[in-house]
């Protein structure tokens, strides 16, 4: 039986396309071979992968001057390519909004400066500090966020004030969830495996002026943005079986009406959960309303070992990875796209059935 996986990630896909895949897992399109088995040089692969790039560039409205990278080792092996790549006066600056923005922050600070503009961790990441009006030195390199807090549940609704300067966003736990303007960024990159896809693959949609030889010294071959996008992100091979199931992914999307239909859908599943925390006598939502994430909903009683025993209490009622992340406890449910709306309604059937039993 499938459960409700309300796991951060790796995380919940759509079972369409899981069925897809597993009907196709020992020949793939006539191939006699599954993907997993298949050459990343061969024409099958180049087809998926050609494929795949052109539906994330339909489903985003890629402009042509960006570049789609399919790159290994994660957002955080970007943390550190960021800099490498972009860090021309070796000088950059960091909004900081939870622990991956931070991890970043402390990444940078290995190849030049990086000068942390704005921060919420004096109220544990709670909520997104006012960026219309930053101190940004006109000298930084880049202006850097993470867009959606997974473990803390924030999310910019309007981006900062970058003052001319060029904006890099982490998107991973909000990537292709809602329309996005391509164009507000210079280079806007996601881990797949919260929303899009298995686990052990980044997407990186960079404007190509930004992809050049003219990188810090000692940057690894692999980390050149340049080395990636002049081979196709075909310069050695490439998670091939994430790159597929990803295609199948924005094939799913598009089907179902695209990301202005994806953003409708989330808020009414986001709606849903928030609305029953803000009437709860015993649960409570912990960030502040207006910078509620649509994905990552974290929620606490009050109490440590009430918290544990919903948590044991949902998992033996099919309501998998609710535990919060280790840094802030609770729970936290993350209703990424593939999240039915019926998973939703009825985490919150069983929240209700829980308060009457233990409030």
């Amino acid at each position: 039986m499938r459960v409700y996986n309300f796991s951060a990630g790796p995380a919940v896909l759509p079972e369409e396309v899981l069925k897809e895949a597993a009907d196709e897992m020992l020949d793939y399109n006539g191939t006699g071979m599954s993907v997993m088995e298949m050459s990343h040089r061969s024409k099958a692969f180049d087809d998926i992968i050609k494929t795949a790039e052109q539906d994330i560039r339909d489903l985003m409205n890629i402009p042509d001057n960006y570049k789609v990278l399919f790159l290994q080792g994660g957002a955080s092996q970007q943390f550190a390519a960021v800099p490498m790549n972009l860090m021309k006066n070796k000088k950059a600056a960091y909004i900081i909004t939870g622990q991956w923005a931070k991890k970043a922050f402390q990444e940078a600070k290995l190849y030049g400066e990086a000068i942390k503009v704005a921060s919420s961790e004096d109220k544990t990441f709670s909520y997104i500090p006012d960026c219309s009006d930053l101190d940004i030195p006109d000298d930084v390199d880049y202006v850097y966020i993470c867009e959606n807090n997974t473990i803390y549940g924030t999310k910019f609704k309007t981006l900062p004030n970058t003052k001319g300067h060029l904006l890099v966003a982490d998107v991973s736990s909000c990537f292709l969830s809602e329309p996005v303007d391509v164009t507000k960024y210079g280079v806007i990159y996601g881990g797949v495996q919260k929303n899009v896809g298995p686990a052990g693959l980044v997407i990186a949609i960079i404007r190509e002026d930004l992809i050049t030889d003219d990188v810090l010294p000692g940057t690894p071959t692999m980390l050149k943005w340049k080395t990636q996008a002049d081979n196709d992100s075909l310069y050695n091979t490439p998670n091939c079986y994430s790159i597929y199931i990803c295609g199948k992914v924005f094939k799913w999307l598009k089907k179902m009406g695209g990301l202005e239909a994806m953003k409708a859908l989330n808020e009414k599943k986001a709606k849903i959960l928030y609305d029953f925390l803000d009437q709860s006598k015993l649960f409570k939502a912990t960030v502040r309303p207006e910078d509620r994430s649509l994905m990552n909903v974290p929620f606490v009683t009050g109490n440590e070992e009430l918290d544990a025993k919903f948590v044991k209490e949902a998992k033996a009622n099919g309501f998998e990875n609710l535990k919060g992340h280790r840094t802030v406890g609770g729970m936290r449910a993350s209703i990424y796209n593939a999240m039915p709306i019926e998973g939703v309604e009825k985490l919150v059937e069983f929240m209700k059935k829980f308060e009457a039993e233990n409030g």
